[in-house]
């Protein structure tokens, strides 16, 4: 549990809403929630995003209620979080990434790469460790990095709690991949 926040969850079965759910104290909801401190939308890219979800997310809009993306179910499956991305901007609005995934030899989700800080956060290990990323990450993610950062530069500070910019955060339950970076993004709202 992470806090007294109001926090809702959102999604189609196929993502483990209630999963999710449990990980950061939330409630998981089929109806548009205005009064919630956060709305967070899960994602699982094999199964894309039901209609009644996107529904959901354009009801909300309306009250600039921050709203996070979390693309779960990564793990086995052929789709992966970029795919989720590419639909989540079509249907949802324009979603920022401040992370990417990076895969193991056997192509599991084993890291993010922070694209602001260009840090690798490990999840092979536990706690996750980071460390600096080498020139070949730096290069790979060199475009990704750019337009994210003209992004966050254009919605300005505070604009994740303001309900103007949503985050989409890649999740593996199994090995902790990116739940601490949702925690993170909790404690941005007050």
């Amino acid at each position: 549990m992470t806090s007294a926040k109001r926090i809702h969850i959102y999604g189609h079965i196929s993502a483990q809403p209630q999963a999710i759910a449990n990980l950061f104290g939330a409630e998981v909801s089929n109806a548009a929630v205005a009064d919630s401190d956060l709305a967070i939308f899960v994602i699982n890219p094999s199964a894309g995003i039901d209609q009644p979800t996107i529904d959901l997310w354009q009801s909300l809009s309306d009250y600039q209620l921050p709203r996070l993306v979390i693309v779960n179910e990564l793990d086995g499956s052929d789709s992966d979080f970029e795919d989720a991305i590419m639909l989540g901007n079509r249907v949802f609005d324009q979603l920022a990434t401040p992370f990417l995934v990076l895969h193991g030899d056997k192509g599991e989700p084993i890291a993010l790469i922070n694209l602001e800080n260009l840090e690798i956060r490990d999840y092979t290990t536990n706690p996750p460790s980071v460390r600096a990323s080498d020139v070949e990450h730096q290069e790979l993610v060199a475009d990704f990095r750019a337009e994210y950062l003209a992004e966050i530069e254009n919605a300005g500070e505070g604009a994740f709690a303001a309900g103007l910019l949503f985050p989409a955060i890649p999740i593996v339950i199994s090995n902790g991949l990116g739940i601490d970076v949702v925690k993170s993004y909790l404690d941005l709202l007050n």
